[in-house]
């Protein structure tokens, strides 16, 4: 099958959720059973599967697996975000593309939108955010905001695309991220950031800002990622919290 065999799994599971022989809601094969009934290896198998969460059929969950979630492709780009686990993935998924490096001091409108204080120092990375589809548009724009002491990873993002910024402060700096915090909203495109995705300037986009913290609270890093209408969604699920006591009063009617 040769450079097309991710494609070629692609299909085959594709069609296999159409039919109905992954029903919505199932679970797809594990990664290895998948590699043994194609014959391929587990790179092959995880494009594959990538390109089915692209088309928003299935979401993945580093403990519970690959679940179908659709029988026909959405259009954009959705992902069940609810761990850092998530994130990485989102992260190998999604190929950076820098733009730009460099320090930059928080004005009003920055400090408004990072939660910091006016006159803070940062180091920024700017990127795209692809999905290794040629002509594809980028899914997003994203700036990373980081200690003016880690401007080393201006260069070492370059050569590490397919890594979260975070992954590489803690492998480089030996800080461990505990807790994400983000934030969601509605805003207008920037006419910067417009031109870069091809979009009109002043259309609706997704902006998500996220704060990386360590055990101690203390901030890790800050990004700030704006996705045009229609090219990325974030999916979440949310139980209620059934009290014991509520359960042996049922039990006991």
């Amino acid at each position: 099958m040769g450079e097309t065999l991710w494609a070629q799994v692609a299909q085959d599971l594709t069609a296999g959720i159409s039919s109905g022989r992954f029903p919505v809601g199932s679970l797809l094969p594990t990664e290895l059973d998948l590699c043994a009934h194609y014959g391929t290896s587990r790179h092959t198998v995880r494009t594959a599967i990538r390109q089915l969460q692209e088309q928003g059929l299935v979401s993945r969950n580093k403990k519970a697996g690959t679940r179908v979630e659709a029988t026909a492709p959405t259009s954009g780009y959705r992902q069940a975000l609810a761990s850092l686990e998530d994130l990485v993935q989102f992260g190998e998924a999604h190929v950076r593309e820098v733009q730009a490096t460099g320090p930059v001091t928080a004005d009003a409108g920055l400090a408004a939108e990072l939660g910091c204080a006016p006159g803070t120092r940062w180091f920024r990375i700017s990127s795209l955010r692809l999905d290794g589809r040629p002509g594809s548009a980028p899914v997003g724009w994203t700036d990373v905001y980081v200690d003016p002491a880690y401007a080393d990873l201006g260069e070492i993002v370059r050569a590490a695309p397919h890594l979260l910024v975070i992954t590489l402060i803690e492998q480089r700096h030996g800080r461990s991220c505990a807790e994400i915090r983000q934030d969601v909203d509605a805003v207008a495109l920037p006419p910067a950031q417009a031109a870069t995705l091809g979009a009109q300037s002043g259309s609706p986009a997704l902006r998500i800002v996220r704060h990386y913290l360590d055990q101690a609270g203390k901030v890790m890093e800050i990004s700030s990622t704006l996705h045009p209408a229609g090219r990325f969604s974030v999916s979440q699920r949310m139980r209620r919290m059934i009290d014991a006591n509520d359960v042996a009063r049922s039990e006991a009617r």
